[in-house]
């Protein structure tokens, strides 16, 4: 039986990491995409390829394309990367908006499309795209941030029928707070880690489901009563989430 082979960006921390470790244990390849080298990472230490690229650089994610173009196809893509930016929307650096642009929404929406082009997504694979619970309540304190996610979930909808004329399954993950270390460096003052979801019980749940071919994914029952209660009652919603996280912001971070 052939090998499944799996690209991974974001790969060597947070959600990244907790996809890479569950695909390498069930026997995947892995090609996994970073910012940083991977020095010490057991994660990795089963890829099949590490590459390293600024993807908030679309010169870098051209240099990327150009680089897996010589490699074999993929049976799951996951576009994980992505980046955030909390505080008062005002004192937040001007020049951090396009970054967040280029890294969580330009960057996937260039390696879907040029993956799709050069015949590198398999009759059959899966296509993840990662986006945010944001989508259905909005993140006072995060705005770009959630801008950017909104736009990949769109972006995912939008291709679904195309692409699944090429006989790819498109998928969108809407993860709810994870207990990383960029969560917790962007939480506000207050926040209760332990109430968050483990990156990898998320990674587990969003996998499986991706497999089975689902459009939508939201893990967790929280996550998805609290995009329940996004569309059904979004002023009260949007009052719960300034008091969770609006309210209690004392710094910028990016």
């Amino acid at each position: 039986m052939a090998v499944k082979r799996a690209l991974i960006t974001g790969a060597s921390m947070g959600l990244g990491a907790a996809f890479a470790a569950i695909l390498a244990g069930d026997g995947w390849e892995l090609v996994t995409v970073d910012r940083q080298p991977h020095d010490n990472d057991d994660a990795h230490s089963s890829a099949a390829a590490r590459f390293q690229c600024e993807l908030s650089d679309p010169a870098e994610v051209t240099r990327l394309l150009e680089g897996l173009e010589q490699g074999e196809g993929f049976d799951l893509v996951i576009l994980n990367a992505g980046a955030n930016a909390t505080g008062r929307f005002e004192a937040i650096d001007p020049d951090v908006i396009p970054r967040l642009v280029h890294l969580n929404a330009f960057a996937p929406m260039a390696l879907a499309a040029g993956f799709a082009n050069a015949g590198k997504l398999k009759a059959g694979s899966h296509l993840l795209f990662i986006s945010s619970l944001s989508h259905f309540t909005g993140y006072p304190g995060a705005s770009a941030y959630a801008g950017t996610k909104d736009a990949i979930a769109i972006y995912a909808k939008s291709i679904r029928k195309p692409f699944a004329a090429k006989g790819i399954s498109v998928s969108c993950a809407f993860p709810g707070p994870l207990r990383t270390t960029h969560a917790e460096r962007h939480a506000p003052t207050g926040a209760q880690a332990e109430k968050r979801m483990l990156p990898e019980e998320a990674a587990e749940k969003i996998v499986a489901a991706t497999l089975a071919g689902k459009k939508t994914i939201i893990p967790g029952l929280g996550p998805k009563l609290f995009s329940i209660a996004g569309r059904a009652f979004p002023r009260i919603t949007s009052r719960v989430m300034r008091h969770l996280i609006y309210d209690r912001l004392d710094r910028e971070v990016w």
